[in-house]
């Protein structure tokens, strides 16, 4: 999807249709190759600034163009996947293009960033070009922080199930909690240096105030890269910790099974005794006419006594 967004004074950005303007937005969302022809030719750019962000592997870089002047800034970008089975935290590649005049962003998918990062209020028109990009990346950074906080809350959420758990299905939602924490490290470490390298970067002509600005966007990359450490670590020793109080509550769940059979095993087998077929008199109490009662007592009274063995030695 081609979009294009001009900024209106006192409005913020709106969509400006098709047409490629100068001093706009241009969003490929889950571009067509027609629409990426179609930009490629309106700003004569490299092919590969353009197709480069579709690739799911795509790293973290800027690169630099000198024969158009255009830059290529491709970031990792946070996204929640609701699809079944998958990882519910990933990231993606997100490239911008700053050409002379206008900026351009290119994702494979529909990211939130874009719809977010466009109703923001407090933003530079697009033909400021490198404070508009900066906005962009420092949304992103947000992004991740916003989802780093809801990582936190799901594994508080499973980690107070676990704590009755017998079975592995918690385990398994903290194991993809850690995933995407692994995807949210491994992104933000990238980013973070691309980030870095744009501050050195003369090619740009950053101004000073812009400068400042890109300073505040590596700040916040880097705390939420610290925040996404900190909270991976956490969650591989509760892993870890959780894995063994399962273990632990399934053989607390089997000692006492086995406690309670033991119990029940005593009456069994003075049944089991006096049911079997013998001549007369060959067995206690044969020929009383309390010999029910009797037995029944004494099965009683040794349940009892194995009762109060094992609660003595605290396995029941």
């Amino acid at each position: 999807m081609l979009t294009t967004y001009k900024w209106t004074q006192g409005v913020g950005l709106t969509e400006a249709g098709p047409r490629l303007e100068p001093g706009t937005w241009i969003d490929l969302s889950e571009p067509t190759q027609g629409e990426i022809d179609k930009v490629q030719a309106e700003f004569d750019l490299a092919p590969e600034f353009l197709t480069d962000p579709l690739d799911k592997d795509e790293r973290a870089r800027v690169e630099y163009d000198e024969d158009t002047n255009a830059t290529l800034i491709v970031v990792r970008i946070p996204i929640q996947d609701t699809s079944e089975g998958s990882v519910p935290y990933t990231t993606i590649p997100y490239g911008i293009v700053i050409t002379p005049n206008s900026v351009i962003t290119v994702c494979a998918r529909r990211p939130p960033l874009t719809d977010e990062f466009r109703q923001m209020r407090k933003l530079c028109p697009p033909y400021v070009r490198h404070r508009f990009v900066f906005n962009i990346l420092l949304r992103a950074a947000t992004l991740y922080l916003r989802y780093l906080r809801e990582i936190r809350d799901e594994a508080d959420t499973i980690e107070r199930d676990l704590h009755k758990a017998l079975k592995n299905g918690s385990l398994i939602d903290l194991l993809d909690l850690q995933k995407s924490l692994v995807y949210f490290t491994t992104s933000l470490n990238a980013d973070e240096i691309m980030v870095s390298r744009l501050t050195t970067m003369r090619q740009l002509g950053i101004a000073e105030d812009d400068r400042d600005f890109l300073d505040d966007v590596v700040i916040e990359y880097r705390q939420a890269y610290e925040m996404a450490s900190i909270h991976s670590n956490i969650l591989t020793g509760m892993m870890d910790s959780f894995a063994s109080v399962i273990s632990n509550n399934l053989n607390v769940v089997m000692k006492s099974l086995t406690v309670i059979s033991i119990v029940f095993m005593i009456p069994t087998l003075i049944a089991s005794i006096y049911g079997m077929n013998l001549r007369a008199g060959a067995l206690p109490f044969a020929d009383s006419v309390h010999a029910f009662s009797i037995t029944m007592g004494i099965s009683l009274a040794l349940v009892a006594l194995a009762i109060y063995i094992f609660h003595r030695r605290r396995l029941f």
